[in-house]
């Protein structure tokens, strides 16, 4: 695996395409004009992960309010990410990472200890890109309880 430099504030995101819930690929390229919240997780239907889901969801008419859009990514396929989508009625696209591609470009994939063993895995990370494709916010190692809510409180403080 190359190690590529963590992306940081100030930075141009980087460019990428990707298969996404409800068909079709979306490229973040199509956002301009927008700002992004763009979110990495590990796995869909894991308590984090489906707990950081949920909060997006429950915050989203207010995220959209400030003139962005939430995407997530994961190496899950995009079969499974359609019925997470469902089961927790979730109104922004979950976007498929399965080789990692997108992970590595933002640094996010990376080594991790699970029980005394390295392994391999996504860093819970959350980007904020505004509406020139510039990397405005970077939380890293996210912790759950909270988080949402402080990516709301920061687009909010972005205007």
């Amino acid at each position: 695996m190359d190690t590529l430099t963590e992306v940081a504030v100030g930075q141009v995101a980087p460019d990428f395409s990707l298969p996404a819930t409800g068909g079709g690929i979306i490229t973040l390229t199509q956002y301009r004009g927008k700002k992004v919240v763009l979110y990495f997780f590990s796995k869909d239907n894991t308590s984090g992960c489906t707990k950081e889901a949920v909060d997006f969801r429950d915050l989203y008419q207010d995220i959209v309010a400030t003139g962005a859009q939430v995407l997530g990514i994961s190496r899950d396929s995009i079969e499974v990410h359609e019925k997470f989508r469902i089961k927790y009625e979730l109104p922004f696209p979950l976007l498929s990472d399965v080789d990692t591609h997108v992970g590595q470009l933002y640094g996010v994939f990376k080594e991790k200890n699970m029980y005394g063993k390295k392994v391999l895995g996504v860093e819970r990370s959350t980007f904020i890109i505004n509406e020139e494709g510039i990397v405005t916010h970077v939380f890293r190692k996210v912790k759950v309880a909270g988080h949402a809510a402080a990516v709301l409180s920061a687009l909010k403080t972005d205007k």
